[in-house]
């Protein structure tokens, strides 16, 4: 059963978050406060040109005291690593608790979508998973988070008034009335609190 952020701690066995424009600072806010020995695995996907290199990983592997990589295919989704989707391809999480990689059709415009990412994990992780949308220019990320409700998870989304970009926690909110805005920094404690209760 799902609990709300305001009034406890869902168990969580998985996070995911998902972003866009605006997405590099605010994860700076926000996973360099989890514990080393962090309860769960952290997936993460963030709209970046197909013609780059995801330079997200290495700005946070200094930064973080999690280990921080990018997401391989069928590897294990381990607690304690925070996992980012690697430029140009969808990051899944499967049913057997590993990750998966995909080049299909980008969704939303976008490959890596968030969409993919939080639907798959719903599936994989039903109620111990939390969701996060932080700030984004388009609507990635709405679908994803219903699904994660209707699979009995919680969903936070980054309060559209204080985020660089409004539309994604917006359009989040709005196709997910349970989810719950936090600004930054209540979002950094809520998940720090994840898992020690």
């Amino acid at each position: 059963m799902t609990v709300a952020p305001e009034t406890g701690l869902a168990p969580a066995t998985a996070v995911v978050i998902g972003g866009s424009a605006g997405a590099v600072q605010a994860l700076l806010r926000i996973l360099p406060t989890l514990p080393a020995d962090y309860p769960a695995p952290v997936m993460v996907v963030v709209h970046i040109p197909a013609d780059r290199d995801n330079a997200l990983v290495p700005l946070l592997r200094d930064r973080c005291r999690m280990t921080v990589k990018e997401a391989e295919d069928k590897e294990p989704a381990l607690p304690g690593v925070i996992y980012f989707a690697p430029s140009d391809y969808h990051l899944l999480a499967e049913t057997d608790r590993t990750l998966s990689l995909s080049s299909d059709e980008p969704v939303n415009m976008s490959r890596p979508a968030i969409d993919v990412l939080f639907e798959s994990a719903a599936d994989a992780f039903g109620p111990a998973l939390t969701a996060v949308v932080l700030t984004g220019a388009n609507s990635d990320g709405a679908h994803g988070a219903k699904a994660v409700v209707a699979a009995g998870g919680v969903v936070v989304v980054e309060d559209p008034a204080g985020a660089y970009a409004s539309a994604m926690p917006a359009a989040a909110l709005q196709a997910c009335p349970a989810a719950t805005p936090m600004n930054l920094d209540a979002i950094a404690a809520y998940l720090s609190r994840l898992g020690t209760t």
